[in-house]
């Protein structure tokens, strides 16, 4: 009787690979050849589930984008609006290890998807994603009044969170801050954006 195969538990294994490569190598280590290395199994057969490159990236970022999913669908909030933005907002940014991989792959897509429609096309999904997240967020605070003055546009307000969010995860990247910084001049914007103190 033949084996049966379960095909998704070995793409979840090979994007696996492709982050224990990124974090020894970046993510110009990637390649058919290093993440077959790094899983264990011959580059023929990672080949039966991704003939080329960029395959491989566009499944490995979907998979961050999965995965920051998952982790903030199970946050537990308390009552308090701006520490409930604030818990989901650093879900998104390099505080930890397994975060600036994810930030890692996840801004690599800025450069590789001007030269590949695949991979611009995950980029796109990442960039509508975190919009549509902040959108959410921003509403939810006007919602319950939390935003520091009443009447703002909210989809101003979200494409500038947006752009907060994203210039601290790349000055991370680019190790211009520490993720303690990070943390704090995200306290510090959103005590701005809802007079709220966050300690």
């Amino acid at each position: 009787m033949p084996k049966i195969v379960d095909h998704d538990q070995r793409r979840r294994e090979l994007a696996a690979a492709v982050w224990q490569v990124i974090a020894c190598d970046g993510v110009e280590g990637i390649s058919i050849r290093s993440v077959a290395a790094a899983s264990g199994w011959s580059s023929g057969a990672l080949r039966h589930y991704f003939s080329t490159r960029a395959e491989l990236l566009a499944f490995a970022c979907e998979q961050v984008i999965e995965q920051v999913t998952e982790r903030i669908q199970g946050l537990r909030h308390t009552g308090d609006p701006v520490q409930a933005v604030r818990a989901i907002l650093l879900q998104t940014m390099p505080v930890d290890e397994t975060r600036r991989t994810e930030d890692s792959i996840a801004f690599a897509f800025l450069a590789l998807g001007l030269g590949d429609p695949e991979l611009a096309r995950v980029q796109r999904r990442h960039f509508t994603g975190m919009y549509e997240l902040c959108l959410r967020l921003v509403q939810d605070l006007a919602e319950r009044n939390a935003l520091a003055q009443s009447g703002q546009d909210v989809e101003t307000l979200a494409r500038r969170m947006h752009a907060v969010v994203d210039g601290l995860t790349v000055h991370a990247l680019a190790g211009h801050l520490t993720a303690e910084e990070i943390v704090a001049q995200l306290d510090a914007y959103l005590a701005d954006l809802t007079g709220a103190e966050l300690t």
